[in-house]
């Protein structure tokens, strides 16, 4: 048995009870893909994520890549892990039929990607191929489309994303790897990239790195980075690995955590020239580059929402077994019966709070998924790609930060055992933390939210966003079950509305005093959870009007699930949604003292 446990079931509920991505499969753009052949594909995912992906989970944490020689020789557990995963074509899921795709929606990608990244991380890490083939068949030319993109998907190569500087970091527009024109779309490329995730390794034949780099003579800032196609070798007329291209490894990461994965310095042209092709003929770097980055920072959201609910149901399962000391009640009782610690109040109320955030996580999570299907449903309406921007730093800056505070909690319900590696969840602890962290920090998020996804379009997408939301917050009326939790609702939205006014008056402040930016600044982070967790609140408050319309003829097997889903909107509105008035109100009472603080007093 692994470690692994997936919540297939509450998959299904979001994705067609509550999305009702059926009423759309088996038409459009995904006219392959229909509700019994999407059924098919997450049971089986369900038994493959459980049964063999996550075999090697603490394999690849004990034995992760090692460079020899200035190769990366990866851990024969990979092979094991990754064979069967792309012999069954998974990795091809979301790819349109012309690349010998699945064609299936992004909600049913998501979905999938929540079995494979929650059961296996480190593994899933190697898995970026098709991602950057479709980016490159996207934006690049059409000789760029037929030859790189088709060799990536065919061939089975492994791709990267060549980011970071060790003196930029998250500025990426302080970049200083240089392209040297050669000819045509051909450049040369020198200069030293770091943190790159999956940047080579033997299981793959060639290893396609999508680089951002500064051509001679361009501009500072993001403005002046163009994007280039790096192959570890040359390909041959064919797609065959050639000779090498001058890409060295010369540094492997020793990680706190996701081991299994090796994260590389990458030098170019340190001992032979190494050729790049700019990408579309174009340069337009970052807007190239954002295609694949705002993939996986919905990636890592998903990433954090599948390690939250597999470390829930482990902690649940624990809590079940696990007796210990009487019930509360009979604590004088000597000859009382010990109990499983379920019944103590204490786990209790952790595992409810755990048991909320999976759930509201994974409704995120899937709702934004459900908008990505509607963009590709309806491009004439921009509004659906807005609110898909909107929802991404949600998605990745706050699934990821609970999910790793809230990992501690699973591992609490373990006591002493969970410090151990006789259970899973120190790793799961190890391997979150990461997540918060790369692709943009949480605080970059926050900073994106504010500055460019609501202050794009003035707030517009925000305020449709939050119509929606206010409809679900109307009273339903006289015996309406879930009418506090409605007020709560509205409460906390006319919070975070209050909050955000505070915010953007600091903003219009600033075109006087640039200092009142730190008040702005101070805050980005607060504004961040707030919405987050109105947005969940919404959508768990959703799930539970479905889930209590359906219990009166619900199957015996579905009555739980249906009684747990009212009970998590009944706690989540009322123990999570009030933090928005702290947080209107640390927001509107801000003097921006902190920054006038000297450094020294820290």
């Amino acid at each position: 048995m692994t470690h692994y446990k997936a919540n297939l079931r509450d998959i299904e509920f979001n994705l067609f009870e509550a999305n009702k991505i059926q009423e759309y499969l088996a038409t459009g753009p995904f006219a392959q893909m229909d509700r019994d052949t999407a059924g098919d594909i997450l049971r089986e995912v369900d038994r493959l994520s459980v049964e063999e992906f996550a075999l090697t989970f603490a394999d690849l944490d004990h034995e992760g890549p090692k460079l020899v020689d200035g190769k990366v020789i990866l851990p024969p557990a990979l092979k094991q892990t990754l064979d069967p995963y792309f012999e069954a074509g998974w990795d091809r899921i979301a790819m349109p039929d012309d690349m010998g795709g699945f064609g299936a929606p992004p909600s049913l990608r998501w979905a999938v990607q929540e079995f494979f990244s929650g059961a296996n991380a480190s593994a899933f890490l190697y898995v970026g191929g098709p991602l950057m083939a479709y980016v490159i068949a996207k934006v690049g030319t059409p000789q760029q489309k037929e030859t790189w993109a088709r060799w990536c998907m065919d061939r089975r190569w492994g791709a990267t994303m060549v980011l970071t500087e060790a003196d930029a970091g998250s500025d990426v527009g302080a970049g200083i790897t240089k392209a040297i024109p050669v000819e045509g779309d051909v450049y040369h490329i020198e200069g030293v990239k770091r943190f790159i995730t999956s940047g080579d390794g033997d299981y793959f034949e060639n290893v396609l790195h999508l680089t951002l780099a500064r051509p001679v003579g361009a501009g500072p800032g993001t403005k002046g980075l163009s994007c280039f196609i790096i192959p570890k070798y040359l390909p041959n007329a064919d797609g065959s690995p050639g000779e090498w291209n001058g890409v060295s490894v010369t540094k492997i990461e020793d990680k706190m955590g996701i081991k299994g994965s090796v994260t590389c310095e990458l030098t170019f042209g340190l001992d032979k020239p190494c050729i790049g092709y700019l990408l579309g003929g174009v340069h337009e770097g970052i807007r190239q580059m954002f295609h694949v980055l705002e993939d996986a920072r919905m990636s890592i959201g998903a990433k954090s929402a599948a390690a939250m609910s597999t470390g829930y149901l482990n902690a649940l399962e624990y809590a079940k077994e696990r007796a210990q000391g009487p019930d509360l009640t009979q604590t004088r009782d000597p000859n009382a019966p010990r109990v499983p610690i379920i019944k103590h109040p204490d786990v209790r109320r952790m595992l409810i709070q755990q048991k909320a955030y999976a759930e509201g996580m994974r409704a995120l999570t899937l709702y934004s998924a459900w908008v990505l299907d509607q963009v590709m449903l309806h491009p004439e309406e921009p509004h659906w790609s807005k609110l898909s921007d909107l929802l991404l730093p949600l998605v990745k800056g706050y699934c990821s930060e609970k999910a790793y505070d809230l990992m501690g909690q699973c591992l609490q319900v373990f006591g002493g055992s969970g410090f151990t590696k006789d259970y899973p969840l120190e790793q799961y602890v190890r391997d979150l933390k990461i997540d918060s962290l790369y692709e943009g920090t949480t605080g970059i998020q926050a900073m994106d939210l504010f500055f460019r996804k609501i202050g794009r379009d003035q707030g517009a997408t925000l305020m449709r966003l939050a119509t929606g939301i206010m409809e679900t917050a109307k009273p339903a009326g006289e015996g309406d079950t879930l009418g506090k939790e409605r007020g709560l609702l509205g409460k906390a939205l006319e919070d975070v509305q209050g909050q955000l006014m505070a915010m953007l008056g600091y903003a219009m402040g600033a075109m006087q005093d640039p200092g009142m930016l730190y008040k702005v600044g101070l805050h980005t982070c607060n504004l961040l959870e707030s919405l987050a967790e109105v947005v969940m609140g919404w959508l768990l408050l959703r799930h539970a009007e479905i889930a209590h319309a359906a219990l009166p003829a619900a199957a015996a097997k579905d009555q739980r699930l249906y009684e747990g889903k009212v009970a998590s909107a009944r706690w989540f509105a009322a123990n999570i949604l009030p933090r928005a008035a702290l947080r209107r109100t640390l927001a509107e009472t801000e003097t921006g003292d902190l920054m006038a603080l000297s450094d020294e007093a820290f």
